[in-house]
């Protein structure tokens, strides 16, 4: 972000949304995603997973309570195919999932007058990082400091819509890789347990809820410290893209990690996050994009340990 810009928005074209209501739409979700989804509070928002029976995710989700609504942001390439799948699982429940993409419009706000622009706009602002507020003109998610993800009825975007940068989603994303939060898409879906990408650090899966697909298989890979790979934050003087392959220097032939998200730089290159074998990070190796002779990724911190 330019310095000298006190604030930045963007329109979020790539994220969908999904909507899950009814009696049992709480109890439903709570059953399916890797979080505590029965106690989400009003006020709350949360990360969590949907996995497969396997326990490699399927979809990741910002997930926040609407009344007796829950909304799931999730990337809109994957929305209608995740809404179809997780839909199957309803049964006899007393809840209705559906593809609500097309009915809100999604932005970013952040930087130093994002606050100020937002309560400008009429919006109250949530008490603190994954904080919510809800008024009619949409839903406010303090997503960490000086940076707010807001849903507004697509009835209501204008005048969001009109502070928005045209190229803000990019910059969008480079925070959100910079915040180390993954988000699943369609050339990584099936791929990964939540732990390869650092969900439980992120508080996006709860050990004590009980049964969800691929549950087993999750705890085992807590408590029994069976995790081989891990997600890191890096540059590359490069373009990348989520699904491109990684090698090792010291694993020659075969690929050993892969990229979750990638976001453009201004220079050319690319930050990202990729799961990368433990052992090769541990040892400290050069890992490559693409291939084998590929350039090198830089590591870079995460903010969390």
């Amino acid at each position: 972000m330019d310095t000298k810009v006190s604030f930045v928005a963007a329109e979020l074209q790539q994220s969908g949304l999904l909507s899950c209501s009814g009696d049992d739409a709480r109890a439903y979700l709570h059953a399916q995603l890797t979080n505590d989804i029965a106690g989400l509070a009003a006020h709350e928002a949360r990360i969590a997973g949907w996995c497969s029976a396997k326990g490699r995710l399927l979809a990741t989700f910002l997930v926040v309570a609407r009344g007796g609504e829950v909304l799931l942001q999730v990337p809109r390439e994957i929305a209608p195919s995740v809404a179809k799948r997780l839909s199957m699982f309803i049964l006899r429940a007393k809840a209705k999932l559906v593809d609500a993409s097309d009915a809100w419009a999604q932005f970013g706000f952040w930087g130093a007058a994002a606050a100020e622009q937002l309560a400008a706009l009429g919006l109250a602002l949530p008490q603190g990082p994954m904080r919510t507020t809800h008024a009619e003109q949409g839903i406010v998610v303090q997503v960490a400091a000086q940076r707010y993800w807001v849903l507004v009825p697509a009835a209501h975007r204008a005048p969001f819509a009109a502070m928005a940068s045209e190229t803000g989603e990019g910059a969008w994303a480079l925070e959100e890789i910079r915040a180390g939060r993954p988000q699943v898409v369609l050339a990584t879906q099936d791929q990964f347990v939540p732990q390869m990408v650092n969900l439980e650090r992120l508080g996006a899966v709860d050990f004590k809820k009980g049964c969800y697909p691929g549950q087993e298989i999750v705890a085992r890979t807590q408590y029994r410290g069976v995790l081989k790979r891990r997600m890191v934050h890096a540059r590359v003087a490069a373009q990348a893209a989520a699904g491109d392959d990684l090698f090792a220097d010291a694993l020659p032939g075969q690929a050993s990690g892969a990229v979750v998200n990638a976001a453009a730089l201004p220079d050319g290159g690319s930050e990202l996050l990729a799961v990368a074998q433990i052992s090769v990070l541990e040892g400290a190796q050069p890992m490559r994009l693409r291939s084998a002779d590929g350039p090198v990724l830089e590591l870079l911190p995460l903010p969390y340990a």
